[in-house]
């Protein structure tokens, strides 16, 4: 629901109508824009106001959406949502990440479905088939209910407009790519990359916080590989296009489709025409299904030869892959950075590779352009007062805004205190960015720089048991009026993080476990605990 503030002092619905601050906040701003403010206005009635949120929103909707938790298992965040409107079950399909890989919010993504302003319904990339297969599902209800009247509400429109080339997914612009450096020294089990790209060509600029959106190509050994199992020509036209190029550019090659599942079901018989069939509808015939992309799935139902047109028909649009930005344009106008991890594993004796991942880490070279856009942050970012403490915790690649914070604080010159927490697995291999943390250390731009290394010792030691160790020191930058941003994984580091600060809130700050549970609660009501988690 797009917020619109209220004219000064002009308060229809009363503090206790049963709806939240910003349900209060919109619904003052919404009426209005109805009544003259030269008209003497009665607030309403609890009851009244609850007709009035009824109206608005036209179904009776409360607006709340407890579901809209990134560590939430979706069975759990459609149990959740069970008889609630149509296009609030959508949203609690979503990956609940409100990252824009999609061109919108999980709110509006939800939105536009429902009143069918958007038909893709395969955007929600962390979501993936999981999100797909019950946004289909809800969809066809969509089209079976009967029509009933629009509801009044304000537009969901996508976050950024599509016309501002290199602001949406739907309108790149062109980048040009500069650098890679390996961060891991010799010896690490990870491999992780520094990204640098020009954007003078784009005439692109962004904020600590945002994130980067890059448009990959596939590899051309895979792409090969496929084109070979399917007997065809890498000549073959499709659209206008040879084979190689609409295989390379044009369409995702992992995971497989429903919809490919669905076209080999076609074009064979029998015990394959079956299994195929219940793959396309989500079944597990043989247990593999996690692990079958594109080439998987041709491979297993082998002597299989769909026709490319018909193929490529069948598969999804290759979508862009959003990274977190490491950079700061405060600090290097017109530069932009990403600390990326390459993604290699193996299935069976096959090496599967990480789309953008090892794009960026061996498939571009120092040149090229690509395409590339600026997503705007969803409430993740530096405090509008720059006197105001952060407490910053991001192991891992969970570094990259925050990186980007300290050299934004360093080139505003902002006096507030800065606080990192960063781990990773060792201290010899995997301490990103060591040369440049602490010079900011010894300049004073880092107050405080706290590691913790998960595999130096007999036991796992993680950012959250160090901040344990200094509860009391976090406690009181928290007494001062510190924000908490935490960047990483979100089922496990960020519900272990969170945990670790109500542990803290409880002890340093004597309160029970509910009141630190509720302190916690209030810091991201308040925005002072943000969150880039995935």
């Amino acid at each position: 629901m797009n917020q619109l503030s209220p004219a000064p002092n002009f308060e229809i619905i009363p503090e206790s109508a049963p709806f939240s601050p910003e349900q209060r906040s919109w619904l003052n701003g919404f009426f209005a824009g109805l009544v003259s403010l030269d008209n003497a206005v009665t607030p309403l009635s609890p009851e009244q106001g609850a007709a009035v949120m009824k109206g608005a929103t036209g179904d009776g909707d409360d607006g709340e959406a407890p579901w809209h938790d990134q560590t939430m298992p979706m069975a759990e965040r459609m149990k959740l949502a069970e008889g609630r409107p149509l296009r609030r079950r959508m949203m609690a399909a979503m990956a609940q990440q409100d990252c824009g890989q999609c061109g919108y919010n999980c709110h509006d993504y939800s939105e536009v479905i429902a009143n069918k302003s958007e038909a893709r319904l395969n955007l929600c990339v962390p979501g993936g088939k999981e999100t797909a297969r019950m946004l289909k599902s809800l969809y066809e209800e969509l089209d079976k209910a009967p029509a009933s009247a629009p509801a009044q509400r304000a537009p969901s429109v996508p976050a950024t407009p599509a016309g501002d080339i290199g602001r949406s997914r739907d309108n790149p612009a062109k980048a040009t790519f500069l650098s890679r450096r390996l961060l891991n020294k010799p010896g690490s089990d990870k491999e992780t990359w520094h990204i640098e790209f020009d954007l003078e060509p784009a005439d692109l600029d962004y904020v600590v916080g945002d994130s980067f959106g890059v448009f990959a190509r596939n590899d051309l050994g895979l792409v090969d590989q496929i084109i070979a199992v399917l007997g065809a020509s890498h000549m073959t036209e499709i659209n206008g296009k040879p084979l190689r190029d609409v295989l390379l550019n044009d369409v995702s090659l992992a995971p497989a489709p429903d919809t490919l599942f669905e076209l080999i079901s076609f074009v064979t018989g029998g015990a394959q025409r079956e299994k195929a069939r219940a793959l396309a509808h989500g079944d597990d015939p043989d247990g593999d299904a996690a692990n079958l992309d594109v080439l998987a799935a041709l491979q297993k139902f082998s002597g299989v030869r769909p026709h490319p047109e018909a193929f490529v028909e069948a598969l999804e649009p290759l979508q862009p892959r959003l990274y977190s930005i490491s950079s700061s344009n405060n600090a290097t106008p017109g530069r932009l950075s990403l600390t990326v991890d390459a993604v290699r594993y193996v299935v069976g004796k096959r090496k599967r590779l990480g789309l953008a991942s090892t794009f960026l880490a061996e498939r571009i070279n120092p040149g090229d352009q690509l395409g590339v856009y600026v997503q705007k942050a969803h409430g993740f970012g530096l405090p509008q007062d720059p006197d105001t403490p952060v407490i910053m915790i991001g192991p891992g690649t969970g570094i990259a805004p925050f990186r980007a914070f300290l050299h934004d604080r360093q080139a505003t010159k902002a006096p507030g205190r800065n606080w990192l927490f960063f781990g990773h697995q060792r201290s010899d291999y995997d301490f990103f960015y060591a040369d440049e943390l602490n010079a900011m250390k010894a300049s004073g731009v880092l107050t405080r720089l706290s590691l913790a290394w998960s595999r130096d010792g007999t036991e796992k030691f993680y950012v959250q048991d160090r901040m344990r160790e200094v509860g009391r020191e976090l406690w009181n930058w928290l007494a001062d009026g510190a924000n908490v941003y935490v960047c990483g994984d979100a089922k496990r580091m960020a519900k272990d993080v969170e945990r670790a600060l109500v542990d803290i809130a409880a002890q340093f700050g004597a309160r029970s476990t509910d009141e630190a549970i509720a302190f916690v609660a209030d810091l991201k009501k308040k925005g002072r605990y943000q969150q880039d988690v995935y």
